[in-house]
């Protein structure tokens, strides 16, 4: 989509990241724009999670953060949605499916007011787009681990957001979640969602992402994918471990590594 007169979705100028004490994330400057995806990718402790919650507010941001036009963080509820790493759901908990999905309105609906047949019919219509109608009735706890990311993804985009957050979404996913994953992400940016993740994967950035946020406590490189993912930035992010990175991956050729 033309996104050349869009105003950003997400908006960094020299942005560090803190959970009260030292930033342990700094010198973040970059943008997302609607319809468009970002990877973020660097070694563990990189600081991808914490940047998902400098979104969310949940940790404290300095410099510049534009979210959706506000530089207040009051953006409107429902507008960004979020599938944590770890399903913060315990599976355990006697909840449908289709119960974990609705949990994506509360919001809007609060935690006393009923759900509307229109509520309902827009749950079915998420559960249908990440192909887990079938499943609706089930207990969360009885599906596999890629099933259950796909009902996260559904409760993530049943209030119909402008960004749509997601941490480590493909790990230990079989090749048809992960397709079905990959095909929902894609349908989601030709709607206009933003959409930021964060990921080990290189080839997983390379299939759905625009741009890359290089981490390693500080930002190393943001945009473009072939201008960031260049051996020597990940030299920067990843020291001699860099090309072990690549290895496996697929991407050898395309960066001129092995």
């Amino acid at each position: 989509m033309d996104t050349t007169q869009s105003t950003p979705a997400l908006r960094y100028v020299d942005a560090s990241f803190s959970y009260g004490g030292p930033p342990t994330l700094t010198g973040v400057t970059g943008e997302v724009q609607p319809g468009e995806a970002l990877a973020l990718i660097g070694p563990n402790g990189a600081g991808k999670t914490t940047l998902l919650r400098g979104i969310l507010g949940t940790v404290s941001v300095s410099g510049t953060m534009e979210i959706l036009g506000r530089t207040d963080g009051k953006v409107p509820k429902g507008s960004i949605g979020y599938v944590p790493q770890v399903a913060d759901l315990d599976t355990t908990f006697p909840v449908t499916v289709r119960q974990v999905v609705m949990m994506g309105l509360y919001a809007e609906l609060g935690w006393l007011r009923r759900p509307s047949a229109a509520h309902r019919e827009r749950v079915d219509a998420a559960l249908e787009r990440v192909g887990m109608s079938d499943r609706a009735n089930l207990r969360f706890g009885q599906l596999s681990g890629g099933q259950r990311q796909r009902v996260l993804l559904a409760r993530s985009i049943v209030a119909s957001p402008k960004m749509i957050l997601l941490d480590e979404p493909f790990n230990g996913l079989d090749e048809p979640n992960r397709e079905a994953l990959l095909g929902i992400i894609h349908s989601v940016k030709r709607e206009g969602v933003a959409v930021v993740v964060s990921t080990h994967d290189f080839k997983l950035a390379y299939e759905c992402c625009e741009d890359v946020a290089l981490l390693a406590g500080r930002q190393i490189a943001f945009g473009p994918i072939d201008r960031v993912l260049t051996p020597a930035n990940l030299e920067q992010a990843y020291g001699s471990r860099s090309t072990d990175q690549l290895v496996g991956s697929g991407l050898e050729e395309e960066l001129h590594v092995g």
